[in-house]
């Protein structure tokens, strides 16, 4: 599974070594995190050549890394040095399993002062780009270019290397740059390889993963379609399991893959809150019912939601009463279309890294759902509402999922589909949410898309959408004077939202949807742009 990503933020507290292994990667690759922002990239990275990854805590233990039987290790950065008091360290045993080790800026220091060399400050920091010089251009560096462009963030700098160990590259402000202990297959980075600002990084990763590690490409969209079917027949037997739809590409391509491994077993339940885009409810049905006949029980719930915002406008208040509507309406009809064994989740890798929610069953050993967090398609259960989960998903960062959409089939405008939040067009619109300032809102949206989607550039956007301001100004419209709302345009590029950059679009194609909205769309009378990244600002208005 091919992927190209931008770093991602995550907490400094990741999985334990509860294995999410199964037989298609017996190979794999174990990155211990020291609370690096980087330790997801760096997974991301080794699935990039087809090999599997796990970001594991630092307190793994070598005896649970020795039973996860990893090809190699990579140990990642940090935010500490090394010889703070409170410093997270590795088991030292780790360094006698005989499996490789790649250390990174954080880890690479680490593995210096628990092997006996030293770390200390350095006369100066390096950050940002350096110019790579390297010395012995064998093993880890095997087609990196001499004077490559990588990226450092670091104020300590080893100055005395272990014994056994050697320089492999140095900086101009860095003489270990790279290390290794060839006999031990230890190795250690002062960069950060795993970055795109790296040059040749991805180069250096591959030479770990094939030539050092060993590692064979099995990870792959197939393998993983054919093993989760088999596990989740296995897991769920002849019992029903219910699935909360949403439309997005995590439920919906849990969706088709559950129904390929269990086919009626499934029930698909769609909850139509009233704050979903224009013909988005209709088209969902369309897909699963129709098209592709998965069997989608429609709860028709508009009205119940829309009476729990009437005069609200705070928007956490509005997150909440939605998130607890749903949790009403879904715990109603899944009484009545029950009883369920199973509740299906898209759960991802990066949820299961960063969620400290996790509750097993102390007699079975199964997850239990008795919270689901607020960014999934649930958002919060009742402690009285027990299911076993079943999360295929869990295993995939979201590029992976889309991967696997494509294979099994679903539609490219679910893959490709725009990121949508859970409350929708409740949070969008600024003030009290009112029927008539939602049927506004998603005329003018609707304008957007149908005018991107016109021109091509749908899939240049990570998203662009309509925004309505709870204002009004004067206008004039057939020579008459109006008194009508603003709306905002959003159009937003980025790799992974956790960043993004306002999109220059071309004047043309504004005016076009400027036309189209103050002429189509009763009840507004003037179009404005929104120039703010992020950050500062947030690609959602609330």
């Amino acid at each position: 599974m091919t992927i190209q990503t931008e770093p991602i933020a995550k907490s400094t507290e990741t999985l334990s070594p509860q294995s999410l292994t199964g037989s298609i990667h017996r190979q794999m690759i174990a990155i211990i995190d020291f609370g690096s922002q980087y330790s997801e990239l760096i997974a991301r990275r080794i699935r990039e050549t087809q090999v599997y990854s796990e970001v594991l805590s630092y307190r793994t233990t070598a005896h649970q890394l020795r039973n996860l039987n990893p090809q190699g290790i990579i140990l990642s950065g940090g935010p500490n040095s090394v010889y703070d008091e409170n410093a997270p360290q590795c088991d030292r045993e780790i360094w006698d399993l005989g499996i490789p080790i790649l250390g990174v800026c954080y880890g690479m220091q680490l593995m210096v002062k628990q092997l006996g060399g030293v770390v200390e400050r350095a006369k100066r920091g390096e950050y940002g780009k350096a110019a790579l010089c390297i010395d012995d251009p064998t093993d880890l560096l095997t087609n990196v270019e001499d004077g490559s462009t990588m990226w450092m963030s670091h104020g300590d700098s080893c100055t005395q290397l272990p014994e056994g160990f050697s320089v492999l590259a140095h900086t101009e402000n860095t003489p270990c740059a790279a290390i290794a202990n060839s006999e031990k297959k230890l190795f250690g980075v002062q960069f950060h390889p795993e970055v795109v600002h790296s040059v040749g990084g991805i180069a250096l990763i591959r030479n770990f993963v094939y030539h050092v590690c060993e590692c064979e490409p099995t990870w792959t969209t197939e393998a993983f379609v054919e093993e989760a079917i088999r596990e989740i027949r296995a897991k769920v037997g002849d019992k029903r399991v219910l699935l909360a739809l949403s439309g997005g590409v995590d439920s919906s391509t849990l969706a088709f893959l559950l129904h390929k491994a269990i086919g009626d077993q499934l029930t698909c339940m769609f909850i139509d809150q009233g704050f979903m885009r224009k013909g988005e409810p209709e088209r969902l049905m369309e897909i699963f019912d129709r098209q592709f006949h998965i069997p989608v029980q429609y709860v028709h719930a508009r009205d119940r939601f829309l009476a729990q915002l009437k005069g609200v406008t705070d928007p956490e208040e509005k997150r909440r009463l939605v998130g607890h509507e749903f949790i009403s309406v879904f715990e109603e009809e899944s009484q009545r279309l029950g009883p369920f064994d199973y509740l299906a989740q898209g759960t991802l890798y990066p949820d299961v890294i960063e969620s400290a929610d996790t509750n097993v069953d102390p007699k079975t050993g199964e997850r239990i759902a008795v919270k689901i967090k607020s960014h999934h398609n649930v958002g919060g259960l009742p402690e009285n509402l027990r299911f076993k989960l079943v999360e295929p998903l869990r295993k995939l960062f979201k590029d992976e999922v889309r991967k696997v959409a494509r294979s099994i089939g679903l539609p490219e405008e679910i893959v490709r589909r725009h990121p949508f939040p859970g409350p929708g067009l409740a949070i969008r619109i600024i003030g009290e949410v009112t029927a008539e300032r939602l049927n506004i809102l998603r005329d003018a949206d609707y304008v957007v898309r149908d005018e991107i989607s016109n021109c091509g550039m749908y899939h240049d956007f990570w998203q662009a959408f309509a925004v309505l301001l709870p204002i009004r100004s004067v206008g004039v419209m057939g020579d008459k004077r109006t008194y009508a709302h603003p709306v905002v345009l959003r159009f937003i590029t980025s790799e992974d939202g956790m960043t993004a950059d306002w999109a220059r679009v071309p004047y043309d194609l504004l005016e076009t949807i400027s036309n189209r909205i103050v002429n189509e769309v009763n009840g507004v009378n003037r179009v404005v742009y929104d120039i703010t990244s992020k950050p500062p600002g947030t690609i959602e208005w609330e």
